[in-house]
């Protein structure tokens, strides 16, 4: 786990300042969760053989001796809020979600063991196009962010039926070459074998190039929804590759499944990834709902845009003060400018003039306002341009009444 120091948290904000307006302008709402939840909801949404409720999750007993698990991933969350607050009966629910997840894995880069998602669940749209709008919302935003060398990465998982027929054929074709196989595969062969296809064993990825596909099992329904789907994709001129090896292992998943990656990150190159999951309602209580979603990792996303994104965090104002008076008078000013909705700096330190002109400078303020202790006697106060032609020095120096409160404004709105 990682702490996230000022400076880059100035980037973090920029960027969540730029989704949320994305957010807003597609409708989507924001939704908040707890980060503890009963462990039974994890077990229910992202199954028992899987190795992030297996191996990865944070799970204890509470004073009250139930079992409590850090959130994973957000889906379940929002989904069991969904049903718990009875949104649904209001209609078609468009959400979003931001936060940390927790899981116990090895730490590398991009992945910590705390880690931050925002991510989008869009609940009662069952249409290909609301699909695409859905892969489209990501799309846009993540070039609006400035990446680039993005690849949309698409499959069809089809219907339940698709997949049983499907992993039959592909449970056959792995026992006749299990030996072959590496551990963790030889584990899910029997429990969860389309897992197998997303390993990152290279001579496992080398072996499943001659395995059978699930496009070949889809019922016509399933393949005239996925051909919407690209047709509408290429409608909007986003461009996507067919990857029959981008699975999802349990039952509720179905259709539509995406991941948008980078050749810059390396063996970590999902961006974003998600799917619809049109039986994650029914699994945890509620009616059949169709539903689809996707999160986007921040770590993964801050390692890509690198410095490219600022946060615009410098003061319009710094306060330059020294001596009794001045201090107090600095303090009250302070507050007063603040109130008029200026970001303004106060230098505590009692230093030199020189010193806190230094300070000045470095936090990139517009302005300087100096306030001695002749300043306070007389009531004035100095203002300093710290942007104009350091050469003109006559020019971006100003002495203003203090009482004269709208021309200082003026000056430190210009």
């Amino acid at each position: 786990m990682v702490d996230i120091l000022p400076t880059q948290s100035q980037q973090w904000h920029a960027v969540e300042l730029a989704m949320r307006e994305q957010f807003y302008r597609a409708g989507f709402q924001e939704i908040r969760t707890p980060l503890l939840e009963v462990t039974d909801l994890f077990l229910r949404s992202i199954g028992e053989a899987t190795d992030v409720v297996g191996k990865e999750m944070y799970t204890f007993s509470d004073r009250g001796n139930r079992s409590c698990t850090l959130r994973p991933e957000g889906t379940a969350s929002v989904v069991r809020a969904v049903l718990e607050h009875g949104l649904l009966n209001q209609g078609q629910q468009r959400l979003w979600y931001s936060g940390p997840m927790f899981r116990y894995e090895r730490p590398q880069s991009g992945r910590q063991r705390q880690f931050h998602q925002i991510g989008v669940e869009c609940l009662g749209m069952d249409s290909p196009l609301s699909d695409v709008e859905v892969i489209s919302v990501a799309w846009d935003l993540l070039k609006s962010l400035g990446l680039k060398d993005l690849v949309l990465e698409l499959n069809t998982l089809g219907t339940q039926e698709d997949r049983l027929t499907y992993r039959k054929q592909l449970i056959e074709w792995l026992q006749d070459r299990f030996e072959l196989l590496d551990s963790d595969s030889k584990k899910r062969v029997e429990i969860n074998p389309l897992r197998i296809l997303d390993s990152k064993d290279p001579n496992t990825q080398a072996l499943l190039l001659d395995a059978p596909t699930l496009g070949n099992f889809l019922c016509n329904e399933s393949s005239e929804r996925f051909t919407a789907v690209q047709l509408a994709l290429k409608a909007l001129e986003i461009p996507f590759k067919i990857n029959p090896r981008l699975v999802r292992g349990l039952d509720y998943y179905c259709h539509t499944a995406f991941e948008i990656t980078s050749s810059q990150l390396g063996s970590q190159a999902t961006v974003c990834g998600g799917g619809r999951y049109d039986g994650l309602v029914r699994e945890l209580g509620g009616t059949s709902t169709s539903g689809i979603g996707w999160a986007i990792g921040m770590e993964r996303l801050m390692m890509l845009l690198g410095d490219s994104m600022s946060g615009g965090s410098s003061p319009d104002v710094y306060l330059v003060n020294r001596g009794d008076e001045a201090e107090k008078k600095a303090l009250v000013l302070a507050r007063r400018l603040r109130g008029e909705r200026l970001a303004v700096q106060l230098d505590s330190s009692g230093g030199s003039f020189g010193k806190q002109f230094k300070r000045a400078d470095r936090c990139g303020a517009s302005w300087a306002i100096v306030i001695g202790d002749n300043e306070a006697r007389s009531g004035q106060l100095r203002l300093k341009s710290l942007h104009r032609d350091r050469d003109s020095s006559n020019a971006n120096e100003f002495i203003v009444p203090d009482s004269d409160w709208d021309i200082l404004l003026t000056y430190l709105r210009s």
